[in-house]
């Protein structure tokens, strides 16, 4: 549904200084987004192997479709760029006790606002002490809690084994976390049960224990109804329409392109997700929940481009929306606005004072620093 509002004030625009690495597997580089931090916490599961990246590529992918802006928080770092921030908390081939030794250290250190937790699948895998298992998640959540109180704490069965005696100790594993998260609620904590097992079975895992591409975007989905099912957990769907008050037309990235570099354009309005922009606190207009919009090379002249880039926190990717409902960028003082140029190079681009052409029709040009409204 729109909403009356008005043109981008402040709006802030991806930088070109650094490219995002979308393939290593090390530390964390910290990408941040300013949205609501969320931390996928668990095994190789969590990490994604055999597909790197595993869930939270869909759930990501969700996430930015939906409007939602996530920070993926952890000082793990992999997965192919259509993940658009990389951080996570995955440790193949970790137990139970060892993310809960090195739990606090993490929660300290990136304070996530949700957790994902999903854990216990190679303590079976390794039958280490398996009956006082659910014990030791037990005691796991109790450290999540008191480190981090005012964290929602979304906690999973874990998902199948491909043989019968490893799936017999998943069963009887899994049928233990009901009672434990219910005694946590009971204790009012903010811990939730996600049924993730029901989600796959035998024929979704690649080698009988890591789920296939499509298993693990079941999980993305179950993940992505537990978080929409507690509010606040990955803040409001922030995300609007930015429409031009002459043109009527929206603000959107040229062919629903997402490469760094991309222009922007004016197009009748049509809520594509190339169409919904975010709003952030630190003056940013994000789409696609990891592209700002950017003053092209930092550029301050009248006609810079204004394209989509990776958000690097840079001032040229720094927007003020004002009182009259202009656009100003925060780094050049100058203008949003639509530019006519010869039809082959027409971009949308900055500028200072209103010039007396103001394209009205669809394509590259965006809109003249004149009211626009954030719908």
């Amino acid at each position: 549904m729109r909403t009356g509002a008005r043109w981008l004030g402040s709006i802030a625009a991806l930088g070109v200084v650094m490219a995002m690495v979308t393939t290593p597997i090390g530390p964390a580089s910290a990408e941040s987004n300013g949205g609501v931090r969320v931390m996928p916490l668990g095994d190789s599961i969590t990490e994604g192997t055999q597909t790197p990246g595993g869930y939270r590529i869909g759930l990501w992918q969700r996430l930015a479709d939906g409007g939602y802006a996530a920070d993926f928080v952890g000082s793990q770092f992999n997965g192919p760029a259509s993940l658009g921030d990389h951080d996570h908390e995955g440790h193949p081939g970790w137990r139970i006790d060892q993310i809960d030794a090195n739990v606090v250290g993490w929660l300290n250190t990136y304070q996530p606002h949700s957790v994902l937790l999903q854990i216990g699948t190679n303590d079976i895998l390794q039958n280490y002490n398996l009956s006082t298992a659910p014990d030791r998640l037990s005691a796991l959540i109790d450290r999540i809690t008191t480190t981090a109180p005012d964290a929602e704490v979304f906690v999973a069965q874990i998902t199948p084994l491909g043989w019968g005696d490893g799936e017999a100790a998943v069963n009887s594993f899994n049928a233990a976390i009901p009672g434990i998260v219910q005694s946590k609620v009971n204790a009012g904590k903010n811990v939730h049960l996600v049924d993730m097992h029901s989600a796959l079975t035998a024929a979704d895992l690649e080698d009988g224990v890591h789920p296939t591409a499509t298993g693990y975007d079941k999980m993305a989905a179950v993940w992505y109804g537990a978080l929409r099912s507690v509010p606040g957990s990955v803040g409001t769907t922030g995300s609007n329409e930015i429409v031009g008050a002459q043109s009527g037309r929206c603000l959107e990235v040229t062919g629903v392109g997402t490469a760094n570099g991309t222009d922007v354009q004016l197009w009748d309005c049509w809520g594509g997700s190339n169409q919904r922009w975010t709003y952030t606190a630190d003056k940013q207009l994000m789409v696609y929940g990891n592209k700002c919009l950017d003053a092209y090379g930092q550029g301050t002249s009248n006609g810079t481009r204004v394209v989509i880039w990776d958000c690097n926190g840079l001032v040229n990717q720094r927007w003020n929306v004002n009182a009259d409902g202009t656009i100003t960028g925060v780094q050049s003082g100058l203008c949003l606005e639509p530019r006519a140029l010869a039809p082959a190079t027409a971009r949308r681009s900055i500028s200072g004072p209103a010039a007396a052409d103001k394209p009205t029709s669809n394509g590259p040009d965006g809109n003249h620093c004149v009211p626009a409204r954030w719908v």
